[in-house]
């Protein structure tokens, strides 16, 4: 489920083209857990080129701590393998050819330059100051990963990460994506072969999009840490839950670049406190019995032993 919010106050952007006049002026709120038992599944649907990256009120802001992040915490949020040189340069050239075609008004290229006219920022393409990927994370809201297949499978070779959701780049760099997702429940013996599968198949031109999503206790973009905590928050209660824990949805793309090959895919983190949210009967009623039927190994991988009793008490309080 999707809800759209039309009044949200921030940096003034216009309508881009190719949304028949959906300016990225109002924030989109993904609810994308399911009641009913518990599932593990890609869930994939088809998006076309012009929706490929989104943009909203936070662009100007994340952007600037996407610098402050490179600038800092360079090894954090920055990897890439030699192997990955031809697919980095090949992502730049993806992503400027989207954005120039579907956002023409904010993206301009005159020969050599790019003018970013959302950040005032102007690039010379054959000299850049940084790596093609970095440069192509710091155009959009998305992190940037570079798949490509090796010999036992695809293995993770580049990465533009500074909003990862509790988990850090150089620990899963140059891993095998069974290797990368070891940590997660169930992944080897339900994800593994169908993610795999998709990756050695996807034809060139398509683009996959997929939804995940968290109860965290921060709304920090830059969360390289926070799994398997289980000493309860006694601060976090069913009066200020909605205000204190914040759903945290990735909307992750994946597409082959022509090219080299490789699988590009993007994530777009959205973190919405909980109130905001969730605000009908339904949607309460929905969240709780998704975290009710999440397995006890899931429950303690997602930290949510810490705040989940507040949680499902602040939920039930509104589903009724």
């Amino acid at each position: 489920m999707i809800r759209v919010d039309a009044h949200v106050s921030g940096l003034p952007l216009p309508s881009r083209e190719g949304h028949g006049g959906r300016g990225p002026a109002c924030e989109t709120v993904y609810l994308p857990f399911e009641s009913g038992p518990y599932r593990m599944a890609m869930a994939l649907t088809t998006v076309p080129e012009s929706a490929w990256f989104e943009f909203d009120q936070r662009y100007a802001d994340e952007m600037v701590e996407k610098q402050q992040l490179l600038r800092e915490r360079h090894r954090d949020v920055y990897a890439a393998l030699p192997v990955s040189d031809a697919a980095r340069l090949e992502t730049l050239q993806k992503v400027i050819a989207n954005l120039t075609t579907y956002a023409p008004d904010w993206f301009v290229r005159d020969g050599r330059m790019l003018h970013n006219a959302l950040t005032g920022e102007t690039w010379d393409l054959d000299a850049p100051p940084c790596d093609p990927l970095e440069l192509a994370g710091r155009l959009v809201q998305e992190d940037l990963c570079i798949i490509q297949q090796g010999d036992g499978g695809p293995i993770f070779t580049a990465a533009m990460l500074c909003f990862p959701s509790r988990w850090r780049l150089h620990e899963k760099i140059g891993k095998p994506l069974v290797a990368v997702h070891a940590p997660v429940p169930h992944y080897a013996e339900r994800l593994a072969t169908p993610v795999d599968r998709f990756m050695a198949k996807v034809k060139p031109g398509h683009i996959a999009s997929r939804l995940n999503w968290s109860v965290l206790d921060s709304p920090a973009m830059f969360q390289p840490s926070g799994k398997w905590r289980q000493q309860t928050d006694t601060q976090i209660t069913a009066d200020n839950a909605g205000e204190r824990l914040y759903l945290r949805v990735e909307r992750q793309t994946l597409r082959r670049l022509p090219q080299s090959g490789a699988i590009l895919f993007g994530i777009r983190v959205h973190s919405y406190r909980m109130a905001h949210a969730i605000t009908t009967r339904a949607d309460a009623a929905r969240l709780a019995e998704a975290v009710r039927a999440l397995p006890d190994a899931t429950v303690h991988y997602k930290s949510l032993k810490v705040y989940g009793a507040a949680l499902l008490a602040w939920l039930d309080a509104r589903s009724y």
